[in-house]
């Protein structure tokens, strides 16, 4: 089968452009461990004590701190992540403590550990795991 792309060629990109440093999670199962708008880069991170994941903003690359801010507000891990797609500063996140909360990131980004939800949606009997079939209204 032929691609009608067959002039097209990748590059990698150079390190400056590049995010170093995130700790990945791995106890996403079958849902994305990271989401991306045109503001921010959004990854699940492995923590201790409940969920948690970083909010980047995209004109930052380069290493991350150890110790930068987080949205950390579920009590289990933190399944699945989704971006608005009509606001770029409202991220869903699902957990395995049965709740989906909706979290309203500012401009600049986190300055520090956010813990507060805009929304806690309650109600799931089982783990709320991937928000892709979910209708995003939000």
């Amino acid at each position: 089968m032929s691609s009608k792309f067959r002039h097209v060629y990748g590059k990698a990109g150079s390190r400056e452009q590049c995010y170093e440093g995130i700790p990945i999670t791995y106890s996403v199962h079958d849902s994305h461990f990271c989401a991306v708008n045109p503001k921010f880069l959004a990854v699940v991170t492995e923590s201790a004590g409940g969920g948690a994941f970083l909010v980047i903003p995209l004109h930052k690359p380069g290493r991350i701190d150890p110790h930068h801010p987080k949205v950390c507000g579920h009590q289990g891990s933190v399944m699945d992540i989704r971006w608005s797609p009509f606001m770029d500063n409202i991220i869903a996140s699902s957990s395995e403590d049965c709740t989906v909360r909706i979290w309203q990131i500012p401009d600049g980004g986190l300055r520090r550990n956010m813990t507060e939800a805009l929304m806690i949606l309650i109600g799931h009997i089982r783990r709320a795991g991937d928000l892709n079939d979910k209708p995003m209204m939000f």
